[in-house]
């Protein structure tokens, strides 16, 4: 079960920095998580500082 990043994310890289398997992107609509490399280990929500990244 992959993280997903919502609407609350403010764009600071914290999570892509944190991933440890690189499954966090920073893309032309912002940030989003790439489901089929995440491996749901919670790295990046508990790095995120406005609690945007939540579990599917």
């Amino acid at each position: 079960m992959a993280h997903i990043i919502t609407d609350a994310c403010v764009a600071c890289g914290a999570c892509e920095a944190t991933c440890p398997v690189n499954a966090i992107s920073l893309g032309d609509n912002g940030i989003y998580v790439i489901s089929d490399e995440c491996v749901d280990c919670g790295a990046c929500a508990a790095e995120c500082p406005v609690e945007a990244i939540k579990g599917e």
